[in-house]
Parts: C-alpha cells; structure tokens; sequence
C-alpha cells in the first residue's frame, strides 16, 4: 500500500509542463488508440508495482450518495468492456464508482442509488442475458422501488439486424423513469461499431455523475478505484498476440455442406492463460478477394490515401484492415443512404420489416449491387462499420495441450463462385496455413465454469460446434481425476458427414471420460430429430442428475437452438416432476441463478 500512496502523491504534484506535454502527446488520437494508451500505462503502473491492490475497506466506506455505479449485463463480454471503459473513464474525473455484474447486484440497494449507470446487451431476439434475468425480473415486479432519488443513464448494446434491437436496455431505461429516475443522459442504443454511440453517451453520463456528486474539478485529484485490481496480462484485446497455425484439421466429409475444421494454435511465449468455458478472440482481416471485387463495384483506386480520425492508410487497407465487409447494420445502411442520397436505400430504411429482412441476407457486395450508392474513397471509410473481433468457444484444456489453444471452426457459404457471401474471420482461419500467424486474445467467461466440486455430474448440451467447449470440458475434468459423471448431448445433420470429434467422443466412452452420449442428427431419417427430443426422452434420468447436484450447459445458436433447449428443459423438468410449465420454468431460472445452468450462446 505504501507504493500506492507514494503513486498518487507524485501523481498530485506533477508539473504543469509536463501535463501539457502529455496532452499534446494524445492530442489527434483516435478513440481505440486512447484506450489502448489508456490500458499501456496501467499495465506499466502495475509491472511497476504501483497499482498494487483493490481497496475494499474504501469501497465499503464509500455511500450511496458519494459513488457512481456501474451495472452490467454481459452475454460475449462486449457489455462488460464497456463496463469497463465507464469506470476508468469515472475514474479518471475522481468519481468514486464501483463495477457490479448484474448477477452479484444486492438488489435491496437499488433505493438508496443516487447515480447508476447500466450497461446491457440484447441477445438474439430480445432476449436478456443470462446473468442479468433475476435482476430484471426484481425490477419490472411489484417488489421495485420508488426511485425519486435516482439519476441514471442507460446504453444498450445490440445487433441491429435483428428484430428487437437493443429491446432490453430500452425496457430497463423505461422502467427506471416509470419508478421516479430522472435521467444522467439520454439513453443510448450501440450497435455492432460501439464506439461511435458510446463515446457521445459516455462524456454526457459522467460529466452530469460528476456534477451530480459535486467532484471538484482538478485535474490533479487522487483517483482511488472502488474495483477489486485485475492482474495485467500483456497481450490483450487491444494488444493481442500473433499466435501460429500448428495445425488445420478437416472434421466434415468433403461432401459436407458446412466445412468444419479443428485448428491448432502456438501460444508459446504468450504468457496468456484460459480455462475451460473462455473464448478465443480473433482480429480478422478481410479475403483478399473480396476487397479486390469490391473496389471493382466502387470504381475507386486502392492505392488512394485516406485520412481518418488520424490515421492515415490506402482505401485498400482501410477496407482489409478496418471495416467490416460481410456483416451489415442498419445504422451502416443509414450511413450510406445519407452520404449517397440514395433515394431506393432510403425507401428500404423506411419499411424496419424490410430492413431487417434485408440486413439478415445481404452484405455489402449486395448493396453495391442491389442499389449502385456512388461515394468517395474517404465517405466510404466513415460510413462502414469497423471491423470487430470475432470470439470462438476454445476446444481445449490447457492441462492437457500445454501452449496450445484448440479451436473448432466452420463455415456455411452462400452462393456460388464469384457470387459466394462468407464471413470473414471463419474465412480466414480455414485457409491459413501451416505456420501463418493471426492476432488473438483470451476473452474470459466467468459464468460458463466447470463445477470446483469434482464429485458434480455435468450434462453438456452442444449440437454442431457448440460442442467445442464440451471438448474442453472433458480434457479438464480427465486431467483432474474429476469422479462427477459426464453427459453430452450432440447434434448435427448427418452421421456420417458430421459427427465431430467422433473417435474422441467413442474413446471417451470407453476410458470412463464420458459417461453418456446421446446423438441426434436431423437429416437421417425422414421426421427431423434434433438434440430438444433426445432430451425429452432421457427426462426422468435428466432431472435425477439435476436433483443429484448436476450442472447443466448449453453452448450455440442463441436465435433458435438456445431457445429450443431452454423449452425442452422446461418441459423435462414439467414431465419428470408432474408440475406445471410455470414451475418448470421458475426452478430453471433458479438453476441459472445457483450458477448450475450456463449457457454460452452467440
């Protein structure tokens, strides 16, 4: 503690020349690269021993009336980085803020809140995530309280290009006006390029906490962080790793319609670390191919520099590097119908169902054909969304790999020759090869965690590459000697085309690693079977392992299989327990809250 104190002390008296040289050094940077200087010298902070520790007696002491909260709801993680960014940002204006998941929220403190800021994704078709169900079940019921006192600022997070964009933020912003809040700052709706919404709402929302909790204003301030310290790791999200391919394995039969293949990457010299339930994150960069046939639609040169927010690249790059190409967003559509004044786009925005529809089916290339909007190299660059990360469930246990990190990718392309449509990480990674390096990162799921009692029966519910973490699961729970039972739940379409990891599945059987397998695969017969009617026949033996301590998980497509196996689930535990759907639904949601029913779902 003493090397905190001695910090912040030299932090008060640093000269006013050499403030004003740090200010025209970030003077021009982007919004990315001031969060990426932001975490640089933290991380310098801390491998020098400075920001040494949380200060929970100081959290303690800090009331209601004094600090900032910050909520999350995170389903991928992106809610819990903005989260994240809120509270350094709080921090850094001297605001006492304290970071809360929404699942470790005591809701009887909701009365005494004077500020709160809540972050929140939308899943799927509107749904919550799951760590923040029982919080808003507390909210929207009888039991809420007045709120007279509170002021609040709400940003959801969402995908545009499903029906019910950002829905849950919108709920929670309304909920809290109708018990008595008074908005910080109006709220806000972020679709997949978050930083354009983000950065408006987040200077608003803290400079009225900031005013609100009557901070004064000096920018010498001692900042004392309320959050629990987190260790730095070096490569990051924002500073990630150049991980080689060791190995790109084909799992589908080559007449398969989904080309689905196990990589193996190096972390060696890393230093990252994961468990079992996290997810690797990958920087794509677009095909090749694709940019070349877009800059044929656009009529534009790829050599032509453009200059935005500081950065200075050929449109070429700009378009491989920094936009998204093959994922459309209605706020991108706007964008370019505006710049364009393109009146047949501007028809489409016009009718939200057609928009929707459209946005589902199309990328950019069918924009550029469907519509023909003429702009310059550098309206192009402001009005494409960029180019994000893409997270994939890790098909290993370090216990067993070492520096490895397993992946289990695939791909479904639409179309046909120089008509195909692909995304573009998926796209990336099956044609790497042996050797090549790509940029990744660790990305942390603290809710999809095996059970810490090895003793704990484990059911895995995985159709399709959902099953990649359960792949992971077993490793660990091998390696450990766990004596909990092992049950998977797998699906595909076909037995002999898609059966991943089959040998691994069948020896895991036979060495005691699985202890049952249940397979459904839809297109081998002629009634559809899908893993939701596996369960259902296996309903009085799935709700004996439930009452015997069993942890349930359910890992893929969260827009309908997710939604599927929620149902069945229900509906299992209403046919072993002869108890209505309601109640089946109540001890589900309960089974959630204990932390023994994880879903990763995407």
């Amino acid at each position: 503690m003493r090397a905190v104190n001695e910090a912040w002390e030299g932090a008060e008296t640093l000269e006013a020349a050499r403030l004003d040289e740090l200010d025209r050094l970030l003077a021009g940077l982007s919004p990315g690269a001031l969060f990426w200087t932001a975490g640089y010298v933290h991380a310098r902070a801390r491998s020098a021993g400075i920001v040494a520790e949380a200060v929970a007696p100081v959290a303690r002491q800090a009331s209601a009336a004094a600090r900032l909260t910050v909520l999350f709801g995170s389903q991928t993680g992106n809610a819990k980085r903005v989260a994240e960014e809120l509270v350094a940002r709080a921090e850094a204006h001297a605001i006492q803020v304290r970071l809360v998941r929404a699942d470790s929220y005591a809701t009887r403190e909701l009365a005494d809140e004077r500020a709160l800021i809540v972050v929140m994704s939308t899943q799927g078709d509107g749904d919550p995530p799951d760590d923040s169900r029982a919080f808003l079940r507390f909210l929207s019921g009888t039991r809420a309280p007045k709120l007279p006192q509170l002021r609040f600022a709400v940003i959801g997070l969402g995908d545009s290009s499903y029906p019910q964009f950002c829905v849950i933020g919108q709920q929670i912003d309304a909920r809290l006006a109708a018990l008595g809040g008074a908005r910080l700052a109006p709220r806000a709706d972020a679709d997949v390029d978050i930083e354009t919404v983000f950065n408006p709402f987040a200077r608003t929302a803290i400079d009225a906490a900031k005013t609100l909790l009557e901070v004064p204003a000096n920018r010498g301030a001692k900042v004392t962080s309320l959050r629990p310290a987190i260790t730095a790791v070096g490569f990051t999200r924002q500073r990630p790793f150049a991980a080689s391919l060791l190995s790109s394995q084909r799992l589908t039969a080559s007449d398969s319609e989904v080309r689905v293949h196990h990589l193996e990457l190096d972390l060696a010299g890393s230093g990252l670390r994961y468990a079992p339930g996290d997810s690797l994150g990958i920087w794509p960069q677009q095909d090749p191919a694709l940019v070349d046939r877009i800059l044929a639609r656009l009529h534009l040169p790829g050599d032509s520099s453009v200059t935005h927010e500081g950065v200075e690249l050929s449109f070429a790059r700009w378009l491989t590097e920094k936009r998204e190409l093959t994922r459309l967003s209605r706020a991108a559509l706007a964008q370019i119908a505006e710049r364009a004044s393109n009146a047949p786009l501007r028809a489409l925005l016009a009718d939200p169902s057609a928009t929707l529809d459209y946005l589902s089916k199309h990328q950019l290339l069918d924009v550029l054909e469907d519509f023909s909007p003429v702009l310059g190299a550098a309206d192009w660059v402001c009005a494409l969304p960029v180019l994000q990360p893409r997270l994939y469930s890790i098909a290993s246990s370090s216990r067993i790999v070492g520096d490895e990190v397993h992946l289990t990718v695939a791909e479904r392309v639409d179309g046909i020759g120089a008509d195909q449509r692909f995304g573009v990480a998926t796209r990336q990674l099956l044609n790497l090869a042996e050797g090549a390096k790509v940029p990744i990162y660790i990305e942390a799921n603290e809710r999809f965690r095996l059970p810490s009692d090895g003793s704990r029966d484990v059911i895995m519910i995985g159709p399709g590459t959902g099953v990649a973490p359960f792949r992971a699961f077993v490793q660990e729970r091998v390696a450990l000697g766990a004596t909990g039972r092992n049950w998977l739940f797998f699906g595909h379409r076909h037995l002999r085309r898609e059966f991943l990891y089959q040998t691994e599945w069948l020896a895991a059987l036979s060495n005691g690693g699985l202890s049952r397998l249940e397979v459904a695969f839809s297109r081998d017969q002629g009634a559809r079977v899908y893993v939701q009617e596996r369960l259902r026949e296996h309903a009085q033996e799935l709700v004996t392992w439930i009452d015997n301590g069993a942890h349930i998980y359910v890992c893929g497509d969260a827009t309908r299989m997710a939604k599927d196996v929620h149902q069945a689930l229900i509906d299992v535990i209403a046919q072993a327990r002869a108890c209505t759907v309601e109640d089946a639904e109540i001890e589900l949601e309960h089974l959630s809250e204990q932390g023994r029913y994880a879903r990763d779902v995407y």
